[in-house]
């Protein structure tokens, strides 16, 4: 579908509940935040779940202005700076569900790599729950002091986020606010994303990055249980 957005529109992907299994709308929204390969058929099937979950969740493509190479230095650079087009994106994907007649209005927030550092931005901006799965942390941490309530997913065998779990459950348990964050001790990173990379996954489990089903079912309970309490 399109999403409208301040400068025309984006593309993105929505997936809505079956009635017979999640019983009538209105229901909660779920914005899902694709890492940085793109709105892949993974993000997709994850947009899909969280509908099968009962959420009417929409995957906004920040790269809608250019593909992949051209947009992905760009969103990368407005995630540093915590501000820009792609937070605007966001928010107009959350406004399109909060509006929409078969959704409540509370609408939470998940992402992935790339996503989870602009879904821990994002807490701060009109969400109602937020789940950052090995995301960085904003530079300016200050940001934080308004954000909603967090549940974030890391991998202890992720080198490039070592220390990040510890240190997000430190502030937010200084700023009072709700959270639940895991570190799993057998995961890296993207142990929640499901790439086709098929003999590369040997070696990318030994870069720290890769599928890793016990942590990612925990994760998805834990996300789930999470938002229950926030967004129902």
């Amino acid at each position: 579908m399109d999403i409208p957005v301040a400068d025309g529109t984006i593309r993105g992907y929505l997936a809505r509940p079956q009635t017979e299994v999640s019983g009538e709308p209105p229901r909660p929204g779920v914005v899902v935040i694709h890492d940085a390969v793109g709105l892949t058929e993974d993000a997709r099937n994850i947009t899909e779940r969280f509908a099968t979950a009962g959420y009417l969740a929409l995957a906004p493509d920040l790269f809608s202005r250019g593909g992949l190479f051209r947009c992905v230095k760009t969103v990368f650079r407005e995630l540093a700076t915590a501000k820009g087009r792609a937070f605007e994106d966001i928010s107009a994907a959350r406004r399109l569900l909060a509006e929409r007649a078969d959704c409540t209005g509370k609408v939470g927030v998940v992402g992935f790599c790339m996503g989870g550092g602009f879904a821990l931005v994002a807490a701060t901006q009109g969400f109602d729950a937020s789940a950052p799965y090995y995301g960085q942390l904003p530079k300016d941490l200050s940001i934080l002091d308004e954000a909603c309530p967090v549940v974030a997913s890391f991998g202890k065998r992720d080198p490039s986020l070592k220390g990040t779990a510890a240190k997000l459950e430190q502030e937010l348990t200084d700023r009072g606010i709700p959270h639940d964050i895991k570190e799993y001790p057998d995961a890296g990173h993207s142990f929640a994303n499901q790439f086709p990379i098929g003999p590369l996954n040997v070696l990318a489990r030994y870069a720290g990055v890769g599928y890793h089903r016990e942590s990612s079912e925990d994760a998805w309970r834990r996300v789930l249980a999470f938002f229950a309490r926030h967004l129902r």
